[in-house]
């Protein structure tokens, strides 16, 4: 997908997302928004002058091509050879936007009118003209990230969390790393967002960073990190709240991001000593140790977009390694595991049941049961072997 889309607006277009007179509908406001936000380039095609210049109300006329003119004309299209004298001017206009998009000198077509949509089909150019509702869903796929969400752990920008800032929470990443406090601040400018978990009173407990990079290099020796990569900038899990599977509940948050926005990679820097229990789970987690960033080691976990060969791998070890992508071969064994609705409940804190229940949960497991079932394998809803939590 290229960086910049041009998208040829048609006059129908054009008018509302400039007129102060009409009411802007959401879709129209929210594709314009988008187009601003990636980048995107809007055009209008000479052809609609004149089909404005038509236009008999002469106050009507001079606003809408007062309006349309603030946008950039394509430049220099080629004739359409559709045109005959016989074509009617409304026909002819139609067909020089079209032949312009044959022509390749847009990537889409955006227009409301049903009549152009059903020439666009008949040209074969169905598939590059979107009305706005199919734009605006476009451009907000593209730019408007599918957010994930998980019982006990909110997404939040960290705009939100600078009142917490200068809170005893931080101080151990203060610590370890000099300017931290500007550095969260320059990110929270940047719109940055972070998973948090808060304990029974409200406080903060635990709190992962994250960012979409691409193409990024990430060692000392510059390994790169082809395609789309999800970057677990901060990565905290405060002491009072360990033994909840908090850790894991981050990085069940990092799969179901990077799967749904489409991210190949997910690597984190860590310090190997200072950090061991968090790199001990990342590792069980399929994490490996590719080389230095600084002081820092980094854990990066392949995040195929599409299954990868099974490689003669053990179905437990392709699981670790390319979750969500597991075996499921006629030869793999599958186990159904009864378990009593109230220690499901505190065995996996993260279910999202149809039904509410009527009383507050009693808490979460610690580690000793969770190595326990990782000593027994049992997997449940085809996710990996828990590890020992942080």
């Amino acid at each position: 997908m290229p960086k910049q889309l041009t998208l040829l607006l048609d006059t129908n277009v054009l008018i509302p997302l400039q007129d102060s007179y009409a009411v802007l509908g959401d879709n129209l406001a929210n594709f314009h928004r988008l187009a601003l936000v990636g980048g995107h380039k809007l055009v209008y095609h000479p052809a609609s002058i004149e089909d404005f210049e038509r236009d008999t109300d002469l106050g009507r006329r001079a606003r809408n091509l007062e309006h349309v003119r603030r946008y950039p004309a394509l430049e220099r299209p080629a004739k359409c050879p559709w045109n005959t004298p016989a074509t009617s001017p409304n026909d002819a206009c139609d067909n020089e936007i079209l032949y312009a998009l044959e022509c390749d000198a847009a990537h889409a077509l955006v227009t409301e009118d049903k009549g152009l949509l059903t020439k666009a089909r008949a040209r074969g150019l169905g598939h590059r003209t979107y009305n706005i509702q199919t734009a605006e869903d476009w451009l907000r796929r593209l730019h408007q990230p599918f957010d994930v969400s998980l019982p006990n752990i909110d997404d939040q920008p960290l705009h939100s969390l600078t009142p917490e800032l200068t809170g005893a929470f931080f101080d151990s990443l203060r610590d370890g790393y000099d300017g931290f406090d500007e550095w969260f601040r320059r990110k929270a400018r940047e719109n940055r967002k972070a998973w948090v978990y808060r304990d029974e009173t409200d406080v903060l407990g635990a709190i992962c960073v994250y960012d979409v990079q691409s193409n990024e290099l990430v060692t000392n020796e510059g390994k790169l990190l082809d395609g789309k990569a999800l970057k677990l900038c901060t990565f905290k899990v405060g002491q009072s709240v360990r033994g909840r599977k908090i850790g894991e509940l981050f990085l069940k948050a990092a799969f179901r991001y990077a799967t749904e926005n489409a991210c190949e990679h997910i690597f984190t820097h860590a310090d190997v000593d200072k950090h061991a229990y968090l790199v001990n789970l990342l590792v069980d987690f399929g994490f490996e140790d590719i080389g230095p960033y600084g002081k820092d080691r980094v854990l990066v976990k392949q995040h195929p977009l599409n299954a990868p060969d099974s490689a003669g791998l053990p179905a437990l070890e392709y699981v670790r390694r390319f979750y969500p992508h597991y075996q499921a071969e006629h030869q793999i064994q599958k186990f159904l595991v009864p378990i009593k609705h109230e220690f499901h409940q505190i065995l996996f804190p993260d279910y999202q049941a149809l039904q509410s229940q009527l009383f507050a949960p009693r808490g979460s497991v610690g580690k000793r049961v969770c190595r326990i079932l990782c000593k027994r394998t049992i997997h449940r809803r085809r996710e990996p072997a828990c590890p020992q939590t942080q």
